[in-house]
């Protein structure tokens, strides 16, 4: 019996060995082999994340590394044109179409029905994910894991805040101090205005805005927190890089790695697009900047930015995960996500 126990063992190291084996040579050849895209591909993928990001170290040098995240960086001060969206005006009207429809004889017509919120599938050669399209911008804002952020205090999951909201979806929002991928989730990078109020951030620091204004305007740019307080940013996070300006691709937008990602943008009629992709399973390995920038693109936005990715990427709505979340200890804590309210 201890000499099958003792085979069985050795069979399981030689296979994991070889296993181990088999993924070292991948990255390897990555980045020794003659494209240089599928090198940058690996030293992006794996500097996004917060648990692997010292393999790029074990094939590549500081120097090597630093040369290609600095050919991703746009140092560009972009300005959006508030003008160029048009938020349509909502109004709970079925009553009042009801009776119009009446009063005209049409009482036995069929009128399509708009849906305030869609959902669509979106695939590509490496990704697989879904759009939400919220109609109304006046329903999406930030939603916060506690009244007051510290160390002491853990964030919470997204369903977790959807729900304190009583709202009835999101996606994950801004980033996180998350050192080697065993953060709490508890204390923001960057700057968390929600409902109006400067929640995390200082007056005088200047930060990556993603966020709507009081006019339900979808605005990026860097700004400090007084600036973007009195201009009427009423939520907002920080993260990035910006995708898309005034209908037009940004530079940052063309590069990144392939991971889990999370997009917010807004077309030019106000409807809200939330984006999320999946990544790191052998079902889709994950989306560029280019793959995120081209859908939402394709989708109409005027704005759009990039939120915090890898496995913090999830959309709930009604209760239910409606991507394949890549953390394999599910949805993790967090101290913002972007909240989708009811009617």
């Amino acid at each position: 019996m201890k000499k099958v126990i003792a085979r069985i063992l050795i069979m399981l190291g030689i296979t994991l060995g070889m296993l181990l084996l088999g993924l070292w040579s991948v990255m390897w050849i990555c980045v020794n082999g003659p494209s240089k895209r599928a090198r940058e591909l690996f030293v992006l993928s794996v500097r996004e994340t917060s648990a692997v990001g010292f393999l790029a170290d074990m094939f590549c040098s500081k120097e090597e590394i630093q040369q290609i995240e600095a050919s991703q960086k746009d140092e560009s001060q972009y300005v959006v044109d508030t003008s160029l969206i048009q938020v349509e005006k909502q109004e709970n009207n079925s009553e009042e179409q009801d009776a119009s429809m009446v009063a005209a004889g049409e009482e036995n017509q069929e009128e399509p029905v708009q849906e305030e919120i869609e959902f669509h599938k979106v695939s590509g050669s490496t990704y697989k994910g879904i759009m939400m399209i919220v109609k109304d911008p006046s329903r999406v804002m930030v939603g916060t894991s506690s009244q007051v952020y510290s160390e002491d205090v853990p964030g919470k999951k997204v369903v977790d805040m959807i729900a304190s909201y009583d709202a009835v979806g999101g996606v994950n929002a801004g980033g996180f101090e998350d050192p080697q991928g065993a953060g709490n989730g508890g204390i923001p990078k960057g700057i968390v205005i929600s409902e109006g109020e400067l929640r995390y951030g200082s007056p005088d620091g200047k930060y990556e805005i993603i966020g709507f204004n009081k006019e339900n305007v979808f605005v990026v740019g860097t700004m400090t927190g007084k600036q973007a307080m009195e201009m009427g940013i009423r939520d907002a996070v920080s993260f990035g890089p910006i995708l898309v300006v005034n209908g037009e691709p940004t530079k940052a937008s063309g590069g990144g790695g392939l991971n889990p990602r999370t997009a917010i943008g807004q077309r030019q009629d106000g409807a809200v697009l939330l984006l999320v992709v999946d990544g790191r399973q052998s079902s889709s390995l994950g989306a560029s900047y280019s793959d995120i920038t081209q859908i939402m693109l394709d989708f109409g936005a005027v704005n759009a930015a990039n939120l915090d990715g890898g496995s913090s990427s999830v959309m709930y709505y009604e209760g239910e995960l409606l991507n394949s979340c890549s953390s394999l200890y599910g949805p993790r804590e967090m101290p913002t996500c972007i909240v989708v309210r009811g009617e």
